[in-house]
């Protein structure tokens, strides 16, 4: 009987070891799940800019596309880098010749109001303007012949005139694989991506000392 009575302890109290294990193992992951999840700011690299550019467009009379400047600054370099707008090329220079970021904006803000002056002559849509950043000013001249508005077929078909005139330079390197083959001269969603980067802009969460979120500048 003896024998009997330990056995049953001794699972009793097997069974309600256990059963703490499981409860401080449910009570520590309930406690996890309830913890606020840190928000990040994917727009946070290129948010720092926004004084420079914002004074560097004001030369221009332009201060009220420092967004979509920074949209355009998202998609070409996320904010990193010594050419955060990419713009050595639109200079006539090598790519990411450019190793200054002031000098980046100066760049690119000067090859934005170009193609932004041209598109306005031209009376092409907005969304022609900001693809020509990626295309050239010829993608304006195309666009302008075939109604005056950006489509990515309009896109495409620009681009592979292009490829056609240099095929050994723009064949994304080969890569049959790269979304963007066989139209290789530029990014043929590159205006999507931008107007994309403009609304998630809007909805971005800033990081502030009191914790709270705030959204960018609407448009």
């Amino acid at each position: 009987m003896k024998k009997r009575k330990r056995k049953k302890s001794k699972t009793f109290f097997g069974l309600f070891v256990l059963f703490c294990i499981l409860a401080a193992i449910q009570n520590h992951f309930q406690h996890k799940t309830q913890e606020p999840l840190m928000q990040v700011d994917p727009f946070a690299a290129v948010k720092q800019y926004r004084p420079q550019l914002q004074s560097e467009l004001e030369k221009y009379h332009l201060e009220k596309y420092t967004d979509v400047l920074l949209a355009l600054m998202q998609q070409e370099s996320h904010g990193h880098g010594g050419d955060p707008m990419q713009a050595s090329e639109s200079a006539g220079l090598v790519r990411n010749t450019i190793q200054d970021p002031k000098q980046s904006i100066q760049a690119g803000v000067k090859h934005f109001h170009r193609v932004l002056t041209y598109g306005n002559q031209q009376k092409v849509d907005f969304p022609t303007v900001i693809q020509a950043y990626n295309m050239g000013s010829g993608y304006i001249t195309f666009v302008a012949k075939h109604g005056g508005k950006h489509s990515e077929e309009l896109a495409k078909q620009f681009s592979q005139m292009q490829v056609k005139k240099q095929p050994e330079l723009y064949n994304c390197n080969g890569d049959k694989s790269n979304f963007r083959y066989p139209y290789c001269y530029g990014d043929f969603t590159y205006s999507t991506k931008v107007l994309t980067n403009m609304q998630l802009l809007v909805d971005s969460v800033t990081v502030n000392g009191d914790g709270k979120k705030n959204t960018g500048e609407s448009f």
